[in-house]
């Protein structure tokens, strides 16, 4: 009878033992563990993460750090903690928060315009994935992948296409330049290199002028235009003339890219660089921005016309206006130096 009770006895015991060991692992695991009230919290897991990196991760969107900490080397999470960025549901508990950080690295769309130069390319990607402007800038510049992808020093803007695109946020800033890569040849289809070397250029010259016809005008519609009349001067061996490889041509030299020119003067023309086409014949040595690709379309697609000359248009603004002959073209030029005298617009 006394051993009957003694058994009873470790039997409830281990019944006890047993309900206290569920209540505790249950709550461990499947308790929701959420502090925040809109429906998701997104959370950035950086590479090569420590336990106390995940702890300022996530501290902010869990009631109990230390039961999730628990479940996930329960799970055996913490051996293998994985970069990138994740949702936490509302109401999730520490079994679903660890499954999504396990396999639910979410993408995030890059998007990047005509960027002058790339460092500018390099901080605005920063600001969207993992990779740092420095690494960017150094995975840009690098000598060996340039030469063995067929770019200089002066062209190597021309592999960024502007667009937006998926990536992991902890792409590092060779993967994004490998995908750069992958884009640039994916974009320059048998047909666009047809239309290329129908008008006697190779794509970066294609970009190169690009980038002039971008930067004369904001106006889609009429940038094949313009492109129009830069490739008539080509053909005709005229100096291109065009007043954004001028501009270019100061902030390069100066270094300063956030210089504001609203008014090329005489003088400027007279630089020696071979980014001004005032002074040098051709194609400067690279593009003077990122051209969007509206901009490299309208060069492939050109409209055909005869004029060689355009100026702004002060009655349109945004647009221009076009000449056959360096008469017409001096009549609409006095036109808008009026207009620009008038605003007392010195520079």
């Amino acid at each position: 009878m006394y051993i009957k009770r003694i058994l009873l006895g470790v039997v409830l015991l281990g019944l006890i033992g047993g309900g206290i060991f569920a209540y505790t692992v249950y709550g461990t695991f499947f308790t929701p563990n959420t502090s925040f009230n809109n429906e998701e919290a997104i959370v950035f897991i950086p590479t090569d993460a420590t336990i106390e990196d995940l702890k300022e991760r996530l501290s902010p969107v869990l009631e109990d750090f230390d039961s999730f900490e628990s479940a996930a080397d329960r799970k055996g999470y913490l051996d293998n903690i994985k970069a990138g960025r994740y949702r936490v549901g509302k109401g999730m508990n520490n079994n679903e928060i660890v499954n999504s950080l396990r396999s639910g690295n979410l993408p995030v769309k890059v998007s990047f315009n005509n960027q002058e130069n790339l460092n500018d390319l390099a901080g605005r990607i920063a600001s969207q994935i993992e990779a740092d402007s420095i690494s960017l800038v150094a995975a840009f510049n690098d000598k060996d992948f340039l030469k063995a992808n067929g770019f200089d020093d002066a062209n190597k803007i021309s592999l960024y296409i502007p667009n937006s695109y998926e990536f992991f946020w902890n792409t590092s800033a060779e993967s994004f330049r490998g995908r750069m890569l992958k884009e640039y040849n994916r974009f320059w289809t048998d047909t666009r290199k047809e239309k290329a070397s129908a008008l006697g250029l190779k794509p970066n010259e294609v970009i190169a002028l690009a980038s002039i016809v971008h930067k004369e005008t904001a106006k889609v519609d009429e940038r094949p235009t313009v492109a129009g009349v830069y490739l008539n001067r080509l053909r005709k061996r005229m100096l291109l003339q065009a007043d954004p490889t001028v501009i270019y041509a100061i902030k390069k030299e100066t270094g300063n890219f956030d210089t504001i020119i609203k008014r090329v003067l005489y003088r400027d023309l007279e630089m020696d660089s071979p980014y001004n086409t005032y002074k040098y014949a051709g194609l400067p040595p690279g593009p003077i921005a990122m051209p969007d690709i509206t901009a490299i379309d309208a060069v492939l697609n050109p409209k055909k016309h005869n004029y060689y000359y355009f100026v702004a248009n002060v009655e349109k603004f945004g647009y221009h206006m076009f000449a056959e002959n360096l008469t017409q073209h001096n009549r609409n030029k006095a036109q808008y130096i009026r207009w620009i005298n008038a605003q007392k617009i010195k520079r």
